[in-house]
Protein backbone atom coordinates (compact mmCIF):
# COMPACT_ATOMS: atom_id res chain seq x y z
CA UNK A 1 0.00 0.00 0.00
CA UNK A 2 0.80 3.47 -0.12
CA UNK A 3 2.17 3.64 -3.85
CA UNK A 4 0.09 6.68 -4.54
CA UNK A 5 -0.62 9.36 -2.28
CA UNK A 6 -2.80 11.68 -4.39
CA UNK A 7 -4.96 10.83 -7.48
CA UNK A 8 -6.32 13.21 -10.19
CA UNK A 9 -9.08 12.17 -11.86
CA UNK A 10 -10.51 13.71 -14.74
CA UNK A 11 -14.02 14.30 -14.29
CA UNK A 12 -16.37 15.74 -17.71
CA UNK A 13 -19.66 14.63 -15.99
CA UNK A 14 -19.89 11.47 -18.56
CA UNK A 15 -20.98 8.09 -17.50
CA UNK A 16 -17.65 6.37 -18.34
CA UNK A 17 -15.71 9.81 -15.72
CA UNK A 18 -18.59 8.94 -13.47
CA UNK A 19 -17.57 5.22 -13.42
CA UNK A 20 -13.51 6.15 -13.24
CA UNK A 21 -14.55 8.54 -9.82
CA UNK A 22 -16.40 5.40 -8.46
CA UNK A 23 -13.13 3.26 -9.10
CA UNK A 24 -10.86 5.68 -8.00
CA UNK A 25 -12.69 6.03 -4.88
CA UNK A 26 -11.91 2.16 -4.91
CA UNK A 27 -8.23 2.98 -5.80
CA UNK A 28 -8.12 5.76 -2.91
CA UNK A 29 -9.37 3.39 -0.17
CA UNK A 30 -6.86 0.86 -1.28
CA UNK A 31 -4.04 2.90 -1.44
CA UNK A 32 -5.24 5.38 1.56
CA UNK A 33 -4.34 8.31 -0.14
CA UNK A 34 -5.98 12.03 -1.09
CA UNK A 35 -8.59 12.43 -4.25
CA UNK A 36 -8.41 15.73 -6.55
CA UNK A 37 -11.04 15.98 -9.50
CA UNK A 38 -10.44 17.93 -12.10
CA UNK A 39 -12.96 19.41 -14.83
CA UNK A 40 -11.59 21.30 -17.90
CA UNK A 41 -13.73 23.79 -19.97
CA UNK A 42 -11.79 25.56 -23.14
CA UNK A 43 -10.72 28.72 -22.49
CA UNK A 44 -12.19 31.88 -24.30
CA UNK A 45 -10.45 35.05 -25.54
CA UNK A 46 -12.48 35.82 -28.20
CA UNK A 47 -15.21 38.16 -28.81
CA UNK A 48 -18.14 36.09 -30.02
CA UNK A 49 -22.04 36.96 -29.19
CA UNK A 50 -23.38 33.50 -29.08
CA UNK A 51 -27.42 33.64 -29.06
CA UNK A 52 -27.38 36.55 -26.42
CA UNK A 53 -24.45 34.96 -24.11
CA UNK A 54 -22.92 38.31 -23.72
CA UNK A 55 -19.86 36.42 -21.23
CA UNK A 56 -19.52 32.96 -22.92
CA UNK A 57 -16.62 32.70 -20.10
CA UNK A 58 -18.83 32.83 -17.53
CA UNK A 59 -21.09 30.69 -18.67
CA UNK A 60 -17.91 28.06 -19.75
CA UNK A 61 -17.45 28.74 -16.18
CA UNK A 62 -20.60 27.62 -15.04
CA UNK A 63 -20.95 24.70 -16.84
CA UNK A 64 -17.74 23.59 -15.63
CA UNK A 65 -18.81 24.27 -11.36
CA UNK A 66 -22.07 22.81 -12.50
CA UNK A 67 -20.10 19.46 -13.43
CA UNK A 68 -18.00 19.70 -10.36
CA UNK A 69 -20.85 19.69 -7.87
CA UNK A 70 -22.33 16.93 -9.59
CA UNK A 71 -18.96 15.25 -8.76
CA UNK A 72 -18.88 16.37 -5.50
CA UNK A 73 -22.86 15.01 -4.83
CA UNK A 74 -21.09 11.68 -5.77
CA UNK A 75 -18.53 11.77 -3.48
CA UNK A 76 -20.92 12.69 -0.80
CA UNK A 77 -23.22 9.81 -1.33
CA UNK A 78 -20.01 7.82 -1.44
CA UNK A 79 -18.90 9.30 2.17
CA UNK A 80 -15.44 10.02 0.00
CA UNK A 81 -13.76 13.71 0.39
CA UNK A 82 -12.64 15.12 -2.83
CA UNK A 83 -10.91 18.48 -3.61
CA UNK A 84 -11.63 19.60 -7.01
CA UNK A 85 -10.32 21.83 -9.22
CA UNK A 86 -11.85 23.60 -12.66
CA UNK A 87 -9.27 23.97 -14.82
CA UNK A 88 -9.32 26.19 -18.67
CA UNK A 89 -7.60 25.54 -21.57
CA UNK A 90 -6.83 22.53 -23.42
CA UNK A 91 -8.02 19.25 -21.66
CA UNK A 92 -4.62 17.04 -21.85
CA UNK A 93 -2.16 19.54 -21.06
CA UNK A 94 -4.16 21.04 -18.55
CA UNK A 95 -4.61 17.76 -16.74
CA UNK A 96 -1.15 16.75 -17.27
CA UNK A 97 0.20 20.17 -15.45
CA UNK A 98 -2.14 19.90 -12.57
CA UNK A 99 -1.00 16.30 -11.97
CA UNK A 100 2.49 17.55 -11.86
CA UNK A 101 1.53 20.98 -9.20
CA UNK A 102 -0.79 18.73 -7.37
CA UNK A 103 2.15 15.79 -6.94
CA UNK A 104 -0.44 13.23 -8.32
CA UNK A 105 1.19 9.66 -8.62
CA UNK A 106 -1.84 8.46 -11.00
CA UNK A 107 -4.33 10.03 -13.93
CA UNK A 108 -7.82 8.13 -13.51
CA UNK A 109 -9.57 8.63 -16.81
CA UNK A 110 -12.67 6.94 -18.22
CA UNK A 111 -12.70 4.88 -21.34
CA UNK A 112 -16.15 5.81 -23.46
CA UNK A 113 -18.63 2.94 -25.96
CA UNK A 114 -17.93 0.28 -26.82
CA UNK A 115 -18.28 1.15 -30.52
CA UNK A 116 -15.17 0.64 -32.98
CA UNK A 117 -14.97 4.36 -33.39
CA UNK A 118 -15.04 5.15 -29.54
CA UNK A 119 -12.66 2.94 -28.83
CA UNK A 120 -10.00 4.67 -30.92
CA UNK A 121 -8.22 7.16 -28.96
CA UNK A 122 -6.43 8.95 -31.89
CA UNK A 123 -6.71 12.28 -30.78
CA UNK A 124 -8.60 11.80 -27.89
CA UNK A 125 -7.76 13.40 -24.09
CA UNK A 126 -6.94 9.76 -22.99
CA UNK A 127 -4.24 9.10 -25.76
CA UNK A 128 -2.36 12.43 -25.07
CA UNK A 129 -2.38 12.21 -21.44
CA UNK A 130 -0.93 9.24 -21.87
CA UNK A 131 1.39 9.89 -24.50
CA UNK A 132 3.00 13.77 -22.13
CA UNK A 133 2.37 12.54 -19.10
CA UNK A 134 5.41 11.44 -16.74
CA UNK A 135 2.44 9.81 -14.58
CA UNK A 136 0.60 6.80 -14.37
CA UNK A 137 -2.92 6.34 -15.94
CA UNK A 138 -5.24 4.39 -15.18
CA UNK A 139 -8.23 4.31 -18.41
CA UNK A 140 -11.13 2.77 -17.05
CA UNK A 141 -13.81 1.09 -19.37
CA UNK A 142 -17.51 1.97 -18.88
CA UNK A 143 -19.42 -0.63 -16.22
CA UNK A 144 -16.28 -2.35 -15.05
CA UNK A 145 -14.77 -1.95 -11.95
CA UNK A 146 -11.20 -2.39 -10.69
CA UNK A 147 -9.57 -5.06 -8.57
CA UNK A 148 -6.01 -6.44 -8.27
CA UNK A 149 -6.99 -10.51 -7.46
CA UNK A 150 -6.03 -11.28 -10.52
CA UNK A 151 -3.59 -9.01 -12.75
CA UNK A 152 -1.89 -9.49 -16.39
CA UNK A 153 0.91 -7.95 -17.21
CA UNK A 154 1.88 -7.19 -20.84
CA UNK A 155 5.80 -7.73 -21.20
CA UNK A 156 8.00 -7.10 -23.85
CA UNK A 157 11.48 -7.27 -21.66
CA UNK A 158 12.23 -3.81 -21.87
CA UNK A 159 12.79 -1.45 -19.18
CA UNK A 160 9.44 -0.37 -18.89
CA UNK A 161 8.03 -3.77 -18.58
CA UNK A 162 10.63 -4.16 -15.89
CA UNK A 163 8.92 -0.81 -14.40
CA UNK A 164 5.44 -2.43 -14.98
CA UNK A 165 6.44 -5.68 -13.67
CA UNK A 166 7.58 -4.44 -10.21
CA UNK A 167 4.56 -2.48 -9.49
CA UNK A 168 2.11 -5.46 -10.38
CA UNK A 169 4.03 -7.63 -8.22
CA UNK A 170 3.74 -5.50 -5.41
CA UNK A 171 0.05 -4.48 -5.94
CA UNK A 172 -0.96 -8.32 -6.10
CA UNK A 173 1.28 -8.57 -2.87
CA UNK A 174 -0.61 -6.02 -1.15
CA UNK A 175 -3.99 -7.42 -2.04
CA UNK A 176 -3.72 -11.23 -2.69
CA UNK A 177 -3.86 -11.39 -5.91
CA UNK A 178 -2.30 -13.71 -8.38
CA UNK A 179 -0.26 -12.23 -11.57
CA UNK A 180 -0.50 -13.66 -15.24
CA UNK A 181 2.94 -12.78 -17.71
CA UNK A 182 1.91 -12.49 -21.37
CA UNK A 183 4.46 -12.04 -24.19
CA UNK A 184 3.62 -11.58 -27.58
CA UNK A 185 5.46 -12.94 -30.81
CA UNK A 186 3.75 -10.45 -33.09
CA UNK A 187 5.25 -10.82 -37.23
CA UNK A 188 3.56 -10.41 -40.61
CA UNK A 189 2.51 -14.06 -41.80
CA UNK A 190 5.24 -13.86 -44.21
CA UNK A 191 7.63 -14.22 -41.73
CA UNK A 192 7.22 -17.93 -40.57
CA UNK A 193 7.99 -18.47 -44.29
CA UNK A 194 10.71 -16.52 -45.04
CA UNK A 195 12.51 -15.99 -41.83
CA UNK A 196 11.81 -19.22 -39.47
CA UNK A 197 14.98 -18.57 -37.52
CA UNK A 198 14.10 -15.06 -36.59
CA UNK A 199 10.72 -15.95 -35.71
CA UNK A 200 11.93 -19.12 -33.58
CA UNK A 201 14.39 -16.51 -32.05
CA UNK A 202 11.55 -14.75 -30.83
CA UNK A 203 9.16 -17.03 -29.44
CA UNK A 204 12.36 -18.04 -27.40
CA UNK A 205 13.09 -14.39 -26.05
CA UNK A 206 9.19 -14.47 -25.11
CA UNK A 207 9.44 -17.64 -23.41
CA UNK A 208 12.39 -16.19 -21.34
CA UNK A 209 10.43 -12.62 -21.00
CA UNK A 210 7.62 -14.70 -19.20
CA UNK A 211 9.71 -17.07 -17.01
CA UNK A 212 11.93 -14.23 -15.65
CA UNK A 213 8.80 -12.34 -14.30
CA UNK A 214 7.23 -15.93 -13.27
CA UNK A 215 10.34 -16.22 -11.06
CA UNK A 216 10.29 -12.73 -9.46
CA UNK A 217 6.97 -12.86 -8.54
CA UNK A 218 7.04 -16.27 -7.32
CA UNK A 219 9.99 -15.10 -5.10
CA UNK A 220 8.02 -12.19 -3.90
CA UNK A 221 5.35 -15.21 -2.69
CA UNK A 222 2.97 -14.63 -5.58
CA UNK A 223 1.20 -17.70 -7.69
CA UNK A 224 2.30 -16.55 -11.03
CA UNK A 225 1.13 -18.07 -14.74
CA UNK A 226 3.09 -17.34 -18.29
CA UNK A 227 1.39 -17.15 -21.38
CA UNK A 228 3.17 -16.73 -24.89
CA UNK A 229 0.68 -15.53 -27.87
CA UNK A 230 1.59 -15.31 -31.65
CA UNK A 231 -0.55 -12.72 -33.41
CA UNK A 232 -1.87 -9.09 -32.93
CA UNK A 233 -0.82 -8.11 -29.83
CA UNK A 234 -3.61 -5.79 -28.71
CA UNK A 235 -5.62 -8.69 -29.82
CA UNK A 236 -3.88 -11.48 -28.11
CA UNK A 237 -3.59 -9.62 -24.78
CA UNK A 238 -7.34 -8.22 -24.62
CA UNK A 239 -8.71 -11.90 -25.59
CA UNK A 240 -6.49 -13.26 -23.05
CA UNK A 241 -8.01 -10.70 -20.28
CA UNK A 242 -11.67 -11.65 -21.02
CA UNK A 243 -10.71 -15.42 -21.01
CA UNK A 244 -9.20 -14.93 -17.33
CA UNK A 245 -11.59 -12.60 -16.52
CA UNK A 246 -8.75 -10.40 -15.74
CA UNK A 247 -8.99 -7.53 -12.87
CA UNK A 248 -6.75 -5.05 -14.08
CA UNK A 249 -3.62 -5.31 -17.23
CA UNK A 250 -0.73 -3.35 -16.15
CA UNK A 251 1.44 -2.13 -19.20
CA UNK A 252 4.97 -0.06 -19.28
CA UNK A 253 5.16 2.71 -21.41
CA UNK A 254 7.98 5.44 -21.21
CA UNK A 255 6.30 9.04 -20.65
CA UNK A 256 7.00 12.18 -22.16
CA UNK A 257 7.58 10.71 -25.71
CA UNK A 258 5.03 12.77 -27.32
CA UNK A 259 2.29 11.24 -29.57
CA UNK A 260 4.19 9.56 -32.68
CA UNK A 261 4.36 6.23 -31.26
CA UNK A 262 1.46 6.09 -29.26
CA UNK A 263 -1.20 7.17 -31.94
CA UNK A 264 -0.17 5.05 -35.01
CA UNK A 265 -1.75 2.28 -33.70
CA UNK A 266 0.61 1.56 -30.74
CA UNK A 267 -0.45 -1.95 -28.95
CA UNK A 268 -0.83 0.19 -25.32
CA UNK A 269 -3.16 2.38 -27.52
CA UNK A 270 -5.23 -0.72 -29.11
CA UNK A 271 -5.35 -2.41 -25.92
CA UNK A 272 -6.68 0.38 -23.63
CA UNK A 273 -9.01 0.79 -26.49
CA UNK A 274 -10.43 -2.78 -26.30
CA UNK A 275 -9.71 -4.03 -23.13
CA UNK A 276 -12.64 -5.51 -21.27
CA UNK A 277 -11.23 -4.26 -17.72
CA UNK A 278 -9.11 -1.63 -16.41
CA UNK A 279 -5.76 -0.92 -17.94
CA UNK A 280 -3.37 0.49 -15.87
CA UNK A 281 -0.55 2.43 -17.93
CA UNK A 282 2.57 2.55 -15.11
CA UNK A 283 5.56 5.33 -16.61
CA UNK A 284 8.87 5.12 -15.74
Amino acid sequence: MGRYKKILVAFDGSESSRNALLQAFRLANDEECWITVATVVPAYDGDLDLTGVTDIHAALRRTGEEILSRANGIAKKENALIKTVLEEGESSERLVALAESENCGIIVMGRRGTSRFERSLIGSVAARVIGHSGKDVLVVPSDTVIGWKNILLATDGSKYSHVATDKAIDFAKSYGGELMAISIVDVPAEFYAEAPKAVEDMTHKAKEFVADVKKKAEASGITATKFVGEGDAYKVITDLAKKEKADVIFMGSQGRTGLKKLLMGSVTEKVIGYASCPVLVVKV
